[in-house]
């Protein structure tokens, strides 16, 4: 199958890793390093096919509980510590065609090393691919802390010579600014034209497009401590990433068709989970306007809504009135409490879209179809979700997925 528009991502992981042993496996926030650009790849859009190609049985059998295929066994000849990137695509491209009749369009390059990838990005590489005809990859890169022309190496005598030779005089003594700008390969991805590795046997040919990444997100796993840096980035919830969820575990489920009821938990999800007490006791909360606009969209075009949430407090109830959604609150048990309006409104859960943002929502969450999380969720209520949302709670997250459904509605 030659298929123009096929888009075939391959993640790189093999079993032996002498820095740091049996890296690919170990578990970054709750999930194995080897699951993140399976994720990716997942999440995105434009990819049609996933795979791996690894030399490892356990690796190959915890990729595909995150979703990806194992066609193949990488041979052990092609699993060394010093084999470089081409014959891994060489081959796997090979085996495809000769097995599958499998040849696609654009190969995308995943290394597990750098697990955090800005949600929407490799839609965005294979855009920018597409986008020029002439372009042999796509390459993700940052702007370095550190300049090259300003960088030595090994010279005679124990000495030192510029790494580069420049047209300028002495640019390590040149302020920064009057400088080339330079550019760092961050291994995030590669988007490649499928025949610059089959024709011109590289995989970036010659002419290369950029693609930026924020330098927040480039963590480069080589050592425990980067596991560490990478898990704190994590757990500080500002990176915008595809959150892993296994399969085997019902997760990466899809989007109910259709959507029978939209259920909202209201602190942290309506609002930014600050609340403001005045001096008589009474309690206020910041809300987004922009909700109000979407949710009425969304009632227009028949979707079904509700707020369920464990607090009794007025500003709920107003709030919801405000908004025209019918409002359940002062919930002990709100597992319970969604079971019973799935049964009054006669809708199955499967077909249940759950949204929420803390510890006390995740058995709702697991009780749905599907779940989604807000930006700044507790860390098992993102775990749990099958979409997570780029706004945090009471900052417009209500509004983009209104957004999201409407479009998925048109």
């Amino acid at each position: 199958m030659v298929g123009q528009g096929e888009v075939l991502a391959v993640v790189q992981a093999r079993g032996g890793s002498k820095g740091l042993p049996r890296k690919n496996l170990r578990l970054l926030a709750g999930h194995p390093l080897v699951s993140y650009p399976v994720t990716s790849a997942r999440a995105a859009k434009a990819v049609t096919r996933v795979i791996i190609s690894t030399d490892d049985e356990e690796i190959a059998e915890v990729a595909r509980d995150y979703g990806a295929e194992t066609p193949f066994m990488r041979p052990a000849e092609l699993a060394a510590d010093d084999t470089p990137d081409y014959p891994l695509f060489e081959h796997a491209l090979a085996w495809l065609a000769e097995h599958e009749d499998y040849r696609p369009e654009i190969v995308i390059q995943l290394r597990p090393t750098t697990p955090l990838r800005p949600r929407g990005m490799l839609d965005e590489a294979i855009g920018i691919l597409r986008s020029d005809p002439a372009a042999d990859c796509v390459r993700g890169v940052t702007i370095p802390k550190q300049t090259p022309y300003k960088m030595w190496r090994d010279g005679e005598d124990g000495c030192l010579l510029p790494l580069m030779e420049t047209e300028f005089a002495e640019p390590y003594n040149m302020p920064r600014q009057y400088l080339p700008r330079t550019y760092w390969q961050t291994g995030h991805v590669d988007a490649i034209r499928a025949t610059t590795i089959t024709k011109n046997r590289s995989l970036t040919g010659t002419r290369v497009r950029p693609i930026m990444i924020d330098v927040n997100f480039c963590v480069d796993i080589d050592t425990i401590v980067d596991f560490d840096l990478a898990e704190e980035a994590i757990r500080q919830k500002h990176l915008d990433i595809d959150f892993p969820r296994p399969v085997a575990a019902g997760g990466i489920r899809g989007w109910p068709q259709p959507i029978e009821l939209l259920v909202f938990d209201f602190d942290g999800v309506f609002t930014d989970n600050r609340v403001y007490v005045l001096e008589d006791g009474r309690e206020a909360v910041a809300c987004n306007r922009g909700d109000g606009m979407g949710l009425s969209m969304l009632r227009e075009a028949g979707v079904p809504m509700v707020v369920l949430s464990t607090e009794t407090n007025k500003v709920v109830d107003a709030r919801c009135r405000k908004l025209r959604l019918e409002c359940r609150h002062g919930l002990s048990d709100k597992r319970e409490a969604l079971r019973a309006v799935a049964r009054e409104k006669g809708v199955n859960l499967e077909n249940v879209v759950y949204v929420g943002n803390d510890v006390n929502d995740v058995e709702c969450m697991e009780a749905v179809g599907f779940s989604i999380a807000v930006a700044d969720a507790h860390a098992a209520a993102r775990e749990k979700s099958d979409f997570l949302l780029s706004q945090r709670g009471g900052d417009g997250a209500v509004r983009e997925l209104c957004d999201l459904i409407l479009q998925r509605l048109r």
